[in-house]
């Protein structure tokens, strides 16, 4: 009865434009498919699959088609929220199935799931247009008791790392400011940062997320990339609104 939601995590697959290309020395098709497996081995099947943007690192109808066709082997339902390289009108349109797409909205019996778009046109920073928060209070208004996860792919508070933090949400005080109206907000996760967050922001627990090809150093004034491998992030969510959460990173 009392039984935790499981969430999976993945974010910043950076598929590009064919199968078998490599980005920073790294097939990012194989790597997620190694992280899937693995997750699915040493965590069991997870009640959803999140996946915290940036699917793509060339956009293009095969490089949706793909990610949906990894994701189908693993038969379980998982939503997509795009990133800064993302095509959101070819994600809606590829990623479309009735298990595997972009809804904004998910609900399950204690806790619900929100997606939010950060991608500010022309710019690799994010920025939540006024639709996205008019979606985001609405929501929360007609689900006022139900546990609530926000799900965005820029960071929403500083990593300390110079250069990334310059791709903040720019009006993300007008996103804290706005959470804290709504109690039953515990959880805000990412994508994008390419590493771990974690920071308890009184009783908002904010997060982000490994990517499931290569890793950003952390605390760098400029772009540096970590040794760390592929990873992923879980999240065990309970009908009472705790929250169990670690950081998984394959096997070096």
């Amino acid at each position: 009865m009392n039984a935790p939601l499981f969430i999976l995590q993945i974010s910043d697959c950076h598929f590009l434009q064919e199968s078998g290309e490599t980005l920073s020395g790294i097939d990012t098709e194989q790597s997620l498919k190694r992280v899937l497996k693995y997750a699915n081995e040493k965590q069991g099947k997870a009640d959803l699959i999140l996946v915290s943007g940036d699917l793509a690192e060339e956009p293009s109808p095969s490089t949706y088609q793909r990610i949906v066709s990894t994701l189908l082997a693993h038969q379980t339902r998982s939503i997509c929220l795009p990133g800064n390289h993302d095509d959101l009108a070819l994600m809606q349109q590829f990623i479309n199935t009735k298990t595997i797409n972009c809804d904004k909205h998910i609900a399950f019996k204690h806790w619900q799931i929100i997606s939010l778009n950060s991608k500010k046109t022309g710019s690799q920073g994010g920025y939540l247009e006024q639709k996205e928060l008019l979606y985001l209070t609405k929501t929360l208004r007609q689900y006022p008791k139900i546990n609530t996860l926000v799900a965005i792919h820029h960071h929403l508070l500083p990593t300390n790392s110079p250069w990334m933090d310059k791709m903040i949400i720019e009006n993300n005080e007008e996103l804290l400011n706005l959470l804290k109206k709504y109690p039953q907000v515990k959880l805000v996760t990412c994508g994008h940062i390419h590493q771990r967050l974690h920071i308890q922001s009184d009783n908002l627990l904010v997060l982000g997320s490994p990517s499931t090809c290569f890793q950003f150093k952390p605390l760098c004034t400029e772009y540096t990339l970590d040794n760390k491998p592929p990873g992923y992030r879980t999240l065990y969510l309970y009908p009472n609104g705790r929250i169990k959460t670690n950081i998984h990173y394959l096997p070096s």
